[in-house]
């Protein structure tokens, strides 16, 4: 584990919300598709189920893919926006199927507050741990989604969107094979 567990939570939610617009495929269109994403994430809280909202987590999820390649200095500026914005106050709560854990917003505030809070929150770990080298590109020449890598060797180069691994893979076996 890199990380304390809603921490990679929460990551692997901004992964899974930067990667609904990966590869000019857009999977947050509507406001039926937010309401599948969140409940497949397990985000909870008030909703509007309008398209205010979901313009206002399309707009997130256009800064949380810039911060993932951004400079420390620059993620730390997001970062701080992010939570001054949403005006976190973090605090231990505990509710559903989890422990304590930190949450920086109230159920009732909007729906992209809790989401920037959540994710500025876990992106905050990662500067502090100095592990900024574990948010990446996928390694396929023609794919364009996240990264998250939290394997313990630091060997991660494709995303889970696709079968970039598997294409990759079998391309540089018929590389070998030709050779041969």
């Amino acid at each position: 584990m890199v990380f304390v567990p809603d921490t990679e939570v929460a990551l692997r939610s901004v992964v899974n919300l930067i990667n609904t617009a990966a590869n000019g495929e857009e999977q947050l269109a509507t406001p039926a598709d937010l309401d599948r994403f969140l409940k497949t994430e397990g985000f909870t809280g008030s909703r509007t189920h309008d398209a205010a909202e979901l313009a206002s987590v399309r707009r997130l999820r256009g800064q949380l893919a810039e911060l993932w390649q951004a400079s420390e200095g620059a993620a730390v500026e997001t970062v701080n926006r992010l939570l001054r914005d949403a005006r976190a106050l973090p605090q231990l709560v505990r509710h559903d199927e989890w422990d304590w854990h930190l949450h920086a917003t109230s159920p009732a505030a909007p729906l992209a507050d809790r989401m920037s809070t959540e994710a500025a929150m876990a992106l905050a770990d990662v500067i502090r741990s100095k592990e900024m080298d574990r948010m990446r590109v996928c390694a396929a020449k023609d794919c364009d989604a996240v990264v998250l890598d939290l394997s313990r060797n630091r060997s991660k180069r494709y995303c889970d969107t696709g079968n970039c691994a598997n294409r990759a893979h079998v391309a540089a076996y018929r590389a070998r094979q030709a050779a041969s």
